[in-house]
């Protein structure tokens, strides 16, 4: 009750409703912006926070981190761009709705999801913020590599029929994450001598140029054109039969999300695609998936709004920002001299309970927010195709070169859609390149540090309790997705044969 009303109060002296409004406004129209990670939309509202109160500074950076997770999906349903890194997963079904002239309805499955997935985040975040501090506490480097490994571990049920090409593009995205600056000695990593990329490769690059720019390349190379879909230019919500079947992907979503986003350096990404992962598995309707499912939305859209709220957890507990987006918001604290940690919670009480009601206006707001910029969205995919291309190519170019003013970063995306054009062509999935270009820091620095403290000695990852779970459940993953075609082959032939019996 203490903490409802000072929560309360800080809502009715502070101008933080306001800003929260503001900031889910401004997350929206930077997560749609292809370019324009979370972190980035975050990072751009910092310099204007430095005149707010501190209840209103952070609830407006959290407002936007809030709304930057769903603002992703709103491209990567209507042009095939995942405007965040988060909102990868949601093309794959989301962009097949929308060519089924199913457009409106995928985004009110996505904005139906994402609020209620960042209510239940926003309800995780204030329960476990305390009570998961020691577990976070616990995690080790064997740990990290063991989480990464588990996200890889869906790489064979993402591969589209054959486990080869899946495994030859997450090798590609675990090379392209060696870019760059050597974890442990600091020594440079093939860069080739170009100091633009000593810091790495952008996630946000190559995920737009394998989607984005290889899409515009598949079009241009068609004979005749793509045919248009014409979509319907407002939002539609499920109906109560399609509520009730997306509960399932909502629930494994929040799930995911909720355990994700605690662990730092997992992220929206990878509870995205885990939670992709878990709903087709455990779905009635697995043909769906790939062709324009329902769930294939509804899951990672809870997932990543979920981790917006749930990531917050290790910064305010630990003061260990576990993302970029909770960096910028570590910023923010810092900026009005408030020290993060589990002395937070004493010192600066006000602070954070006026951030969980900012939050939950937020989440509110979102509802009807998304519902107001989706008209023009939808609107937006209607018109002509040569005309539309032209616009998403340059809006492209706009958003990336916004990131670091650099030219290099245009190259980039081009060299990767040339790539992803030639994956098209072969057939290759770019879902496993994505999870091994994401999680390729994550397992490389975790695996060398855990050499360096145990002078070599494969043995500590099975002495530390939890990678050593989070193995066991990689290897249960991997092992019942190779088993599940010869599963599915034998339900077959014993239908044909009980069949055969009652004939």
């Amino acid at each position: 009750m203490a903490m409802f009303s000072q929560a309360l109060d800080v809502l009715l002296t502070t101008p933080a409703v306001f800003f929260a409004i503001i900031g889910v406004a401004w997350g929206i129209l930077g997560g749609a912006l292809p370019g324009l990670s979370p972190s980035i939309t975050m990072a751009l509202l910092l310099p204007f926070t430095y005149s707010l109160d501190p209840a209103s500074a952070i609830v407006l950076l959290a407002a936007t981190y809030i709304g930057a997770e769903y603002g992703g999906s709103i491209p990567a349903i209507l042009i095939r761009t995942p405007g965040t890194n988060a909102a990868a997963a949601t093309v794959i079904d989301g962009f097949e709705m929308n060519r089924q002239g199913k457009a409106g309805l995928a985004l009110g499955i996505s904005l139906y999801s994402g609020v209620i997935g960042s209510l239940i985040g926003l309800v995780m975040l204030v329960a476990l913020s305390e009570p998961l501090s020691a577990v976070a506490l616990s995690f080790r480097p064997p740990s990290y590599f063991a989480l990464g490994i588990l996200g890889l571990s869906v790489i064979a049920s993402l591969s589209g029929g054959s486990l080869v090409k899946g495994l030859i593009a997450a090798v590609l995205g675990l090379m392209v994450a060696t870019i760059g600056t050597d974890p442990v000695t600091g020594g440079n990593r093939f860069t080739f001598g170009t100091a633009d990329l000593l810091a790495g490769v952008e996630p946000v690059l190559i995920m737009v140029g394998l989607f984005a720019v290889s899409e515009l390349f598949v079009q241009t190379a068609e004979q005749g054109g793509q045919i248009r879909v014409e979509s319907r230019a407002r939002i539609e919500f499920p109906g109560i039969a399609l509520a009730r079947r997306l509960v399932p992907a909502q629930i494994i979503g929040s799930i995911i999300g909720t355990f994700e986003g605690v662990m730092p350096g997992a992220g929206g990404t990878v509870a995205s695609f885990m939670s992709y992962n878990e709903a087709r598995r455990w779905s009635r309707h697995k043909e769906e998936f790939g062709n324009g499912s329902p769930e294939g939305v509804a899951a990672p859209e809870t997932a990543n709004n979920t981790v917006a709220a749930t990531a917050i957890i290790p910064l305010l507990s630990f003061g260990i920002p576990g993302s970029n987006s909770t960096a910028v918001l570590l910023g923010g604290f810092l900026i009005h001299g408030i020290t993060v940690g589990p002395m937070i919670f004493v010192k600066s009480a006000s602070t954070v309970y006026g951030l969980y009601g900012g939050m939950l206006v937020a989440s509110i707001a979102l509802l009807f927010i998304g519902m107001a910029m989706m008209g023009p969205c939808i609107w937006l995919v209607n018109r002509p195709r040569a005309y539309l291309n032209a616009f998403i190519l340059a809006l492209i170019f706009s958003g990336v070169f916004s990131i670091h003013q650099s030219l290099f970063d245009l190259v980039l995306v081009l060299i990767a859609g040339v790539v992803g054009f030639a994956m098209r062509m072969l057939k290759f999935p770019f879902l496993p390149t994505v999870l091994g270009l994401v999680l390729g820091y994550l397992i490389e620095s975790n695996y060398r540090r855990s050499l360096v403290l145990s002078g070599g000695d494969h043995s500590i990852f099975l002495e530390d309790p939890i990678a050593v779970g989070f193995l066991a459940v990689a290897a249960v993953f991997v092992i019942g997705s190779l088993l599940q075609p010869a599963l599915a082959a034998w339900r077959s032939r014993r239908r044909g044969e009980i069949r055969d019996v009652r004939g």
